[in-house]
């Protein structure tokens, strides 16, 4: 089936290109200093997915870091459109009208379009309150949306496996399964975490705390779209 071989391919790339290029401005802010005008943008001896030292907005945000983040966050959501359309097929092929059908190719779609959003605003700087709400609202909705869909893809993959098992490696399916949970419980535990004032509580440093979060999740998020490449088995 062309739409089984369209996602492979298409997954591996939603995992390589916003992995290469979110690790391509955090070795540029760090490590290439004499690229950036503004000396205040550059960041010294972090690795932020220990030690929290920067968020990923930090590290993309400034020129000529956003040259590599924007770009490549357009092709992502521009991928990531394709990858729900492509299940979509995949399902009806396999599935029929699947209940959950609508939901995963609405809130997959949704978090491709908050993606986008959230990269034409990256680096624009409004000294607004409202403004700035609006770029958390943003960037939150990009990871609601992406966490349901993905929970809604793995749940309808697992309850039509019967009629995919000649198509797709389940232990690699569990896996998704395992790894959606974790990113749901991680997700409900960090609320409370990340909506509390200010950088300090007891003693953690919060700001810390919430940076390697963020980088971790992010991997999280996308191993997602990795493990959709391994899935799937090769067509005879």
């Amino acid at each position: 089936m062309k739409s089984i071989e369209k996602t492979k391919s298409v997954s591996i790339w939603i995992f390589i290109v916003p992995f290469v290029a979110v690790n391509t401005c955090l070795i540029l802010v760090t490590q290439f200093h004499s690229l950036f005008p503004n000396q205040e943008d550059i960041i010294h001896n972090t690795i932020p997915y220990f030690d929290g030292g920067a968020s990923i907005s930090r590290t993309a945000r400034p020129y000529p870091s956003w040259l590599v983040f924007k770009p490549a966050m357009f092709l992502t959501s521009f991928l990531l459109i394709k990858y729900w359309l492509f299940n979509r097929d995949i399902i009806k092929y396999f599935g029929g009208d699947h209940k959950n059908l609508s939901k995963l190719v609405f809130f997959g779609i949704a978090s491709a379009v908050a993606l986008t959003i959230h990269a034409i605003f990256l680096g624009i700087k409004f000294d607004n309150d409202l403004y700035k709400l609006f770029r958390r609202v943003i960037m939150l909705s990009f990871i609601v949306f992406e966490i349901i869909a993905q929970a809604y893809l793995v749940a309808t993959f697992w309850s039509i496996k019967d009629k995919l098992k000649d198509f797709i490696n389940l232990n690699i399916l569990n896996l998704k399964i395992i790894l959606v949970s974790l990113l749901i419980i991680v997700a409900v535990i960090s609320i409370p975490i990340i909506s509390l004032p200010g950088d300090d509580f007891f003693g953690i440093q919060l700001k810390f705390l919430k940076h390697a979060l963020e980088w971790d999740y992010f991997i999280g998020v996308i191993t997602f779209y990795l493990l959709t490449f391994f899935m799937w088995r090769k067509s005879s």
